[in-house]
């Protein structure tokens, strides 16, 4: 598999029969083959979705677009997205639990912290995770029931995932969380079996991910660093 940091949460992975796009809204979309593309989009805010995906569908292949359905096609919205009846013919709406087979990929999602959904992706024995904004988010500024909250639902969703097999994970490490940056990102670790993880959501603070594995060298075989934009990796079976 092949995979490329697009920016913030936005990553393209590449198997040998598949592109998968999750979460674009900036950076470079390098070239894509002439393979069927699936597109997802977590959830509306604008550091998740962009119309800029859907011309995507340019009729050089096969396209599939799975977002999340807090993002509405309002006439309004298909409007201002320039989305045609062809394109929105392609577009599946997901809600927070739901399983579907498309392409002859098997989607599920699992209910955020914050709107939209996550996604587990699976084919041909291989299951790749983006938590969207799924995270525990621990704000110093809420209120402590709030939190308590955040907390409650944060794990209640991972429990979904406990033991769960993961290829290949792409979850928040957002700095903006202060000391609490990191408490969703190992919980997630503790939680699933998964073998690599790309921490994303954050803000540019690349250096984040070398802090984090100071302080925690136990996930150091799992975590694989983001430097910057336009980073790719070849992972191997």
């Amino acid at each position: 598999m092949r995979v490329t940091y697009l920016d913030h949460s936005g990553f393209l992975a590449e198997t040998e029969d598949r592109c998968l796009l999750f979460d674009w809204w900036k950076g470079e979309l390098p070239p894509l083959p002439d393979k069927p593309l699936l597109v997802f989009a977590s959830h509306r805010h604008p550091d998740h979705f962009n119309p800029r995906i859907f011309p995507l569908d340019d009729g050089r292949r096969d396209v599939t677009f799975l977002l999340s359905k807090d993002i509405r096609p309002t006439p309004r919205n298909r409007e201002q997205w320039k989305l045609s009846d062809e394109t929105a013919a392609r577009c599946r709406f997901l809600a927070k639990r739901e399983t579907l087979e498309v392409s002859g990929v098997t989607v599920e999602t699992l209910p955020s912290t914050d709107e939209g959904a996550a996604f587990l992706v699976s084919r041909g024995g291989r299951t790749v995770y983006h938590a969207g904004d799924l995270n525990w988010w621990h704000w110093a500024e809420e209120a402590p029931d709030w939190n308590r909250n955040m907390e409650v639902s944060f794990k209640r969703s991972m429990e979904l995932l406990r033991g769960r097999a993961i290829d290949l994970a792409f979850a928040p490490l957002d700095p903006r969380l202060g000391d609490a940056c990191d408490w969703g990102f190992r919980y997630f670790l503790d939680t699933a079996a998964v073998r690599r993880v790309l921490p994303m959501h954050q803000w540019k603070d690349y250096d984040l991910t070398r802090r984090f594995l100071e302080a925690n060298p136990q996930y150091a075989d799992r975590v694989v660093a983001v430097e910057h934009p336009g980073q790719s990796w070849d992972f191997p079976d």
